[in-house]
């Protein structure tokens, strides 16, 4: 399959796609020409980037659990790499959660005191 294929398949554009491999994540061969070739699995491969980035995740992170992702047809990522750098980062989402409360709780007590003083006018 080609960077074009594989664009269309993914939806993702090539730029993104060359972007992947530049990074690490995204190993294609290539062909007499020097054209990129992807496996049949790289749309479930792009598909499981896109997942771990929309997470929360970083690209170094990612490379770090594709020892993990050699087989297409599990999601779970079972492998000790993995547990590290997936706890973390939900351990970080955790605090931004946190955070993100205790902002809305103090905006919330200023939204109550302006409602309460406009309704007294």
């Amino acid at each position: 399959m080609l960077i074009g294929d594989l664009s269309r398949a993914c939806g993702v554009s090539p730029r993104l796609l060359r972007y992947y491999e530049e990074q690490g994540l995204l190993l294609p061969g290539r062909d007499a020409k020097g054209y990129r070739v992807y496996g049949e699995d790289a749309p479930v491969r792009v598909a499981r980037i896109r997942e771990l980035l929309s997470a929360g995740m970083s690209t170094e992170d990612i490379r770090g659990l594709l020892p993990c992702l050699r087989d297409p047809t599990r999601w779970v990522v079972p492998c000790d790499e993995s547990l590290g750098i997936v706890e973390q980062r939900y351990a970080e989402l955790d605090g931004k959660i946190a955070e993100l409360a205790r902002k809305r709780a103090l905006l919330g007590v200023q939204r109550d005191a302006i409602r309460g003083w406009l309704a007294r006018e």
